[in-house]
């Protein structure tokens, strides 16, 4: 090939390129105008969807997300809009099909951190618990410090710091302690079965009426429960006007105290554990009342 044949070669390389780049004009125009819009007007949806959102969510963290994936959605549509003016659907294409494979793979590699974001997006929402709530989750008892999207910080009240996935928030069952604000203290005791039942009731309930941090709107109530091996056992049930820990500890500390110092002053007596040996086949025989023959029999044969 001599340079004469390349020469024309490539001046009608440029000719075709200058005449397809000036009928592509206008659409490059078009194109150009469509972006710049795109882009002001993608601003203007995510900072509306933000506040939208944010009367709905507390959260903000998930509001900046959701804000975010919303502007990513108008930008992307005005990109296609873009390759599609400019003639270029088969990139559009080839690049809806890449997206669609690599979302498929990521879906795969990241289902268990998809799952956890999912949850911390659904739990978000729901607000089955919040910051500063006391809880029970799964084997774990403590204060709420954080919520993220991945997974929700307790603080037990043995000072450890658990860190729980927000797959196993959402799916398990959620014990929450500070939902209405109030807790519940439930006092096992027993008293002998020579004491008079009613009085111990009574005596019980006055014991810990003036307690501190006692919710006086709800009844103290006390039941019998069950016949004890050495006593008759009880429950009182006391609710607390705070479900904080500490308030807690002190009240249930503060009760005990208060019951005993009353059982004592009224001659109430909580039990020992008692072992009654019996000898007889229908019961009732004690050991001296057993016949000395059987005693004597008993001893030789080693029993």
């Amino acid at each position: 090939m001599d340079l004469n044949t390349m020469s024309g070669l490539i001046s009608g390389k440029l000719t075709n390129w200058t005449e397809a780049l000036i009928k592509l004009l206008p659409n490059i125009i078009l194109a150009a105008v469509i972006l710049v819009l795109g882009i002001y007007i993608s601003k203007f949806v995510r900072k509306i969807s933000r506040k939208i959102i944010g009367k709905v969510s507390y959260n903000v963290t998930l509001n900046n997300l959701f804000s975010s994936i919303i502007y990513l959605v108008v930008m992307g549509v005005v990109i296609f809009t873009v390759l599609t003016v400019l003639q270029l659907d088969k990139a559009v294409t080839s690049i809806l099909a890449g997206a669609g494979i690599l979302g498929l793979a990521l879906a795969f590699a990241f289902q268990d951190i998809a799952s956890n974001f999912m949850s911390g997006i659904f739990i978000s929402f729901r607000k089955p618990i919040k910051v500063g709530d006391i809880v029970k989750l799964k084997d774990y008892m403590g204060k709420v410090i954080e919520i993220n999207l991945r997974d929700t910080v307790i603080q037990t009240f043995e000072g450890q710091t658990i860190i729980i996935p927000n797959k196993e928030v959402y799916q398990n069952a959620i014990d929450n302690y500070s939902f209405i604000a109030k807790r519940r203290l439930d006092l096992k005791l027993g008293v002998s079965y020579g004491d008079d039942l009613a009085k111990v009731q009574e005596i019980t309930k006055k014991a810990v009426s003036d307690l501190e941090n006692r919710a006086m709107e709800d009844e103290i109530t006390v039941f019998f429960v069950e016949f004890g091996d050495s006593s008759i056992n009880l429950s009182c049930r006391i609710w607390l006007n705070s479900s904080e820990q500490p308030v807690f500890v002190k009240a249930r500390s503060e009760a005990i105290m208060k019951i005993k110092a009353a059982y004592d002053a009224n001659d109430i007596m909580i039990p020992f554990p008692i072992r009654t040996l019996d000898f007889g086949i229908k019961g009732g025989t004690t050991m001296t009342e057993m016949p000395v023959a059987f005693l004597s029999k008993s001893e030789n044969s080693g029993d």
